[in-house]
Formats: structure tokens, sequence, C-alpha cells
């Protein structure tokens, strides 16, 4: 079959591999209807995870909409022909951290992830025709027929990240609120976060039509980082800064910039994927001003993964307006650059086989 592979960085083939075969009772082998890529998969393009890779070996992906082919004998949930997504990360359902809601972190699969190399379990990656999910019953979920291919991807990760964003920063109506980041994740953090009714909103992203389509969609004050900016946004709310902040970046700027835009008593959520070991921090100025921080970049989505469905079956979400680019897998090294350079205005991709 052909998949996108790892070969270094900004170097991302289509190539044949070995069909993938189901070797245990618990794992499930599905076809790929539609892929896609997220922003955490930037790192592994740029090489910041180039330890973490087997060149020429690694594929990659962790964003599925599929279609189940063959079941091992302990697989009880699903059968040929159901359509399916699942987690970004593989979890066995019965660990000690599966059972407190922290699938992350499962004890079984070692914190594996799909398609993000042998530092992260050597899974297959949904860039793929066909992958082998292990542990299958345990962090996939069926789709319901009234969701595309494009909304059912967006359950592996993004949009379930973005539904415990709004959780961890819980918004309440009337309050004021900055997004900082603008990419797909961050764009749904903020679709839902208009949902709770807020005061003053503030959108931040370096990329100019990002800013465009958050201003247009939700009506919000689109910036662009800098001191200029946080200066108007502490204008607009008295001095103080806003009461709850949505990190969806994972850079010391961006992490710095939500400390900046925040005021003494909030709450910053921070579930940008972070790969630098090292960022100085104020602890004095934290501490002083009563900062509460949550960081959930090594999401456990499987928990919410049925909540973003219900918003999507709910048409509480649509999310259609966000895929402005269709890829096939042949094409996969063009779709990672479009989307890492932000070409063409360039929001989320669709990959199909």
């Amino acid at each position: 079959m052909k998949a996108a592979v790892y070969f270094g960085p900004e170097d991302i083939r289509t190539i044949d591999v070995g069909d993938p075969k189901i070797t245990e009772p618990h794992q499930m082998l599905v076809k790929v209807r539609a892929t896609s890529i997220c922003g955490s998969d930037l790192h592994i393009w740029r090489g910041t995870l180039d330890q973490a890779m087997g060149k020429g070996h690694s594929t990659l992906g962790h964003e599925l909409s599929g279609e189940v082919v063959e079941t091992g004998a302990k697989v009880g949930r699903f059968k040929p022909g159901d359509r399916v997504s699942m987690a970004y990360s593989a979890s066995c359902g019965d660990c000690f951290m599966c059972r407190v809601g922290n699938t992350a972190h499962c004890e079984t699969t070692k914190s594996a992830v799909y398609g993000y190399g042998v530092g992260f379990g050597d899974l297959n990656g949904t860039q793929a025709e066909y992958l082998v999910l292990p542990y299958a019953d345990a962090h996939t979920m069926k789709v319901d027929d009234a969701l595309d291919d494009r909304q059912a991807l967006t359950l592996s990760c993004n949009l379930p990240t973005a539904v415990l964003a709004n959780k961890l920063v819980d918004v309440q109506i009337g309050e004021s609120l900055a997004v900082v980041g603008l990419g797909p994740t961050g764009m749904m953090a903020l679709d839902l976060a208009m949902k709770r009714n807020p005061g003053k909103v503030f959108a931040f992203d370096p990329v100019e039509h990002r800013r465009k389509a958050a201003a247009g969609r939700y009506g919000v004050e689109a910036l662009a980082p800098g001191e200029a900016s946080v200066e108007a946004v502490r204008e607009a709310t008295g001095g103080r800064g806003v009461d709850k902040v949505i990190e969806m970046v994972g850079t010391g700027e961006s992490l710095d910039l939500s400390y900046q835009l925040v005021r003494a008593g909030g709450t910053i959520a921070g579930l940008g994927v972070f790969t630098d070991t090292e960022h100085k921090m104020n602890l004095l100025d934290i501490f002083f001003r009563d900062i509460t921080l949550h960081k959930r970049g090594f999401a456990s989505v499987w928990p919410e993964m049925w909540e973003a469905h219900r918003m999507i079956t709910e048409g509480k979400i649509t999310l259609s307006e966000m895929f402005t680019h269709e890829f096939s897998l042949d094409q996969a090294n063009e779709a990672y650059r479009t989307f890492a350079d932000k070409l063409d205005n360039v929001e989320k991709v669709v990959i199909r086989p």
C-alpha cells in the first residue's frame, strides 16, 4: 500500500510500504477514507522531532475518518463496514491512567501516538491507505452517517482538544477572553467559546488571513501579536487584562503573550504542543498575580470525543468552512508545505488516499 513516510525535515515521501496486518486479537484493520495534518505534525515536518523519527520508516498522521476492514478476535464493538475515528494516542482502557481519564498517558501503550515515530511507540499513521489500530475497543468510536469525512477526522484530535480547552478555562457569560493561535484547533476553540456568550473577545495570530477569518466568522477583534496589541487589550479591559486565555500555539512567545494578556486571578489553558525543554518565566509575577495555568498539550482526547461527536450531529459546530484545501496521498509533501508555510490562505487540509 501507499503511505506518507518521513525521510527528514521538509522531506515527506509517498511510497509503497508493506500492507498492515492484524497480529494481536485486540487489533483492528481500518481503511482510511480521509485524513489531515495537525499543527503538531509540523514539529515533525520542521525536524524538531527528528531524533524520534525513523527516516524512511515512520509513517505519518494521527487524524482519521476510516472504515473497518477486519477485526481481531477480542474486538467486540466493531464490525467490517463500520465508519470510525480514533483518538490520536493509543490507549488500552484498562490501566490506572486510562481509568482516571488520563488516556494519553496509558501505561500499557507507553503514551504511543499514531504517526509520531519510533520515539512515540512506532505506530503506523493515518496518512496511508490502511492502518492497524491496537486496543481498538478502548479508543475508537463509531461515526454517525450524518458526519462527512472532514468532520469525522476532526474527532481524532482537533475538536476534542478544543472541547477540553473550553472546559479548562470555563468561560462564563460576559467574561473576557483571548485566544492565542488561530490554526484549526484554535479556531475550533474560539467557535465553541463564542457559544458561551462571553463579553469582549480577542483573537491573536501573526497570519493575516487567519485573523480575517476569525473576525469575519465570529465578530471578534483579531490582532497580530505585539506590544501595541497587548496595550489595546488592556485598555479595552480597564487596564486589567482578560479573564481567560486559550493558548493553541506551543511556543515560549505564545505563553509569554498569554501571561501578558491575562488579568490577576485569571486562567490560562495552554493546549499548544511545546517541544522546547527550557523557557525562562517570571515565577514571582505568576505567583503574585494568582494566575491559574492548565497545561494539556499532550491532551487526553478520548474522554472528550463523544461530546465532540454530539456537537457535530446536533449542528452546534459545522467545521466545513475550516477546510480550504484538498490533496491526494501522493501530494502529501505539497500538503505539508502548504499548511506549514500558510500558503494560499490555507486553514485546514484534507488528504484522501
